[in-house]
């Protein structure tokens, strides 16, 4: 997956303002709208842009208890890891899973209504599932930062 200085730069532009139309992030660019339309479209169909999204607050839609979840697997076998990444997936409760190195298989991003709301999902996806050694739980007091924007590095003068 390549990109040019201006890709790069309308990748800043829409980490930051999604919503912008092609005409202005033409104008902060120096293209044309349409000229802006093709390269939008060019960094989705390569995967670039993987998605675009809204930041939802937890707390303004029912979710107001957050945690992260340390889950240790059993064993690290290939058919039980994608049996927990499907999980993972198909699960609404689970707002951002990564399967990690270290002291945790996975971080699970997790919120619920209530605790007995988190106590009910950790007995069903947890508890019941025989893959899983260990679950840590950590509450989440305050969210300091949420987003999604990834630093975008230039391609060299060359490229």
């Amino acid at each position: 997956m390549r990109y040019d200085r201006t890709d790069a730069r309308i990748l800043e532009i829409v980490q930051k303002n999604n919503r912008l139309t092609s005409e202005v992030i033409g104008e902060l660019t120096g293209l044309s709208a349409t000229a802006c339309q093709r390269r939008l479209k060019r960094l989705r169909s390569e995967g670039i842009i993987e998605a675009d999204v809204s930041i939802v607050s937890p707390k303004a839609v029912g979710n107001p208890i957050q945690m992260l979840v340390l889950v240790s697997l059993e064993r690290e076998r290939s058919d039980i890891i994608d049996r927990f990444k499907k999980a993972i997936k198909s699960s609404v409760e689970v707002v951002n899973g990564f399967y990690v190195t270290g002291d945790a298989d996975f971080v699970l991003y997790v919120t619920a209504g209530t605790m007995e709301d988190y106590e009910q999902f950790t007995r069903r996806f947890f508890y019941e599932n025989s893959d899983i050694k260990g679950v840590k739980t950590m509450v989440i007091m305050d969210r300091v930062k949420a987003g999604f924007a990834v630093p975008i590095e230039l391609p060299r003068q060359d490229e």
